[in-house]
């Protein structure tokens, strides 16, 4: 079975920045974690489904950092996506924003 083959431009959204940044898996196709560890600075990863084909990968461990900073982006897109999610949590640290065929 041939692999699906996606065209979506990967973001880095970085709460310290009001514009999303491109990135690019450094194979072509697919984030990996030691590439995510360094892109968002840390040890662990959680994913966090935006739709049936849109993800946040997010810092496993950002609310225990200190300080932690609101991503405003990343948790206005998880709220317009998931409104069940508003007013329960928020998203905090940089994060990236893929299609979910993205990270393998």
């Amino acid at each position: 079975m041939p692999a699906t083959t996606t065209h979506y431009q990967p973001h880095l959204l970085d709460p310290h920045s009001a514009d999303p940044q491109p990135v690019s898996p450094r194979n072509g196709h697919c984030f990996k974690l030691p590439e995510l560890y360094e892109l968002l600075n840390c040890q662990t990863v959680d994913v966090v489904r935006l739709s049936d084909d849109l993800i946040l990968i997010i810092d496993g461990e950002s609310k225990l950092r200190q300080p932690c900073y609101l991503n405003l982006l990343a948790t206005y897109l998880w709220y317009q996506y998931q409104p069940a999610a508003r007013g329960q949590d928020s998203i905090v640290g940089r994060v990236i924003l893929c299609h979910d065929q993205q990270f393998r």
